[in-house]
């Protein structure tokens, strides 16, 4: 069992690992290329951190066990709101200005209603993933769209545009950028595969199920980017893309995590993914809409009071997980 442990948690680090060298690759090569930075950072680096969390999803769904996938997706969804920018705010206060991010809450609060809609029904369908998927692609070329026009006539003033092109790597030689991408693209199947069989094997040995897993232990470690990225950020004074990280991480993680289930591995799923965990991320996400509204209309902050909140929320559902366990 300890040799298990031992596996899950450096296929964890590997994954998330191999995750960023994919990302710093990509991000290199395209810059050789000659792709704008805006267009590698809103694409390549904003994609990069639900990499890790997509390679799992897939090695999941591929070897028969979906509601690992699923949990995976769902439990990242509430982990990165409820304790990465709950633990994000108590450091620093978030104060955004972003246009993007006040057009992408609602958006993922409406993309968060749709996918707990498909999964009311204890049912998962390869149709439902298809247009899960389908989202996801219309979501990026519409974001390449209205930035590409934003800046069309002048330089782009929205600030987590400004710092997510910052963000992008510094491009080093071809050979370096190709070198770094086939790393990653190996070593992420590779650690995914390791993750999901230790996962299994640990869920089997303690008599929960494989969607607990995914919901608990692979949700948190799959998340350690967005808390690094967001901890960074506000180091940085990059209140915005702090933000910004959690969102598109989560309409990531929808659109393209959650899709790949579907596709992958239709069918039944736990009814528990109805009734618990998809109300719940749908009950955080709303919530999160709600603390970022203030009393001035169009202002959007979360203090450290809404960050204390929001860590309650994740300790509660840490609590109604385990105490359904052990009954």
């Amino acid at each position: 069992m300890l040799f298990q442990i031992f596996i899950l948690l450096m296929s964890l680090v590997v994954l998330v690992w191999s995750a960023d060298k994919f990302v710093f690759g990509a991000s290199s090569l395209a810059r050789n290329l000659g792709i704008s930075p805006m267009i590698i950072g809103l694409t390549i680096v904003a994609m990069g951190s639900s990499a890790p969390e997509m390679m799992t999803a897939a090695t999941a769904s591929f070897q028969g066990n979906p509601n690992l996938g699923i949990g995976n997706a769902i439990g990242s969804n509430i982990t990165n709101i409820a304790l990465v920018l709950g633990i994000t705010a108590l450091f620093q206060p978030l104060s955004v200005s972003s246009s993007t991010i006040k057009r992408e809450i609602p958006l993922l609060l409406a993309i968060t209603a749709v996918a707990y809609l498909m999964l009311f029904n204890d049912h998962f369908s390869f149709i439902e993933g298809l247009i899960l998927f389908i989202g996801f692609i219309v979501y990026i070329i519409t974001l390449l769209v209205i930035a590409l026009k934003s800046t069309k006539n002048r330089p782009c003033d929205d600030p987590m545009i400004i710092e997510a092109e910052k963000e992008v790597p510094k491009a080093v030689s071809t050979k370096q950028s190709v070198l770094w991408l086939v790393v990653g693209i190996l070593l992420l199947p590779l650690s995914a595969s390791y993750l999901v069989d230790s996962s299994i094997f640990i869920a089997q040995a303690f008599g929960i199920s494989d969607l607990v897993i995914g919901l608990t232990i692979v949700a948190i470690g799959t998340s350690l980017p967005e808390l690094a990225a967001s901890i960074m950020s506000i180091i940085k004074k990059e209140d915005d893309l702090a933000l910004g990280n959690i969102i598109g991480s989560n309409i990531f993680n929808i659109l393209a995590v959650l899709s790949l289930t579907g596709l992958i591995a239709p069918g039944e799923i736990d009814p528990s993914v109805a009734t618990r965990d998809a109300p719940y991320m749908l009950g955080v996400t709303l919530l999160l809409f709600i603390l970022c509204l203030s009393r001035r209309i169009g202002d959007f902050s979360i203090g450290r009071t809404k960050g204390a909140f929001l860590l309650l929320t994740f300790a509660a559902y840490q609590v109604l997980l385990f105490s359904q366990i052990n009954n």
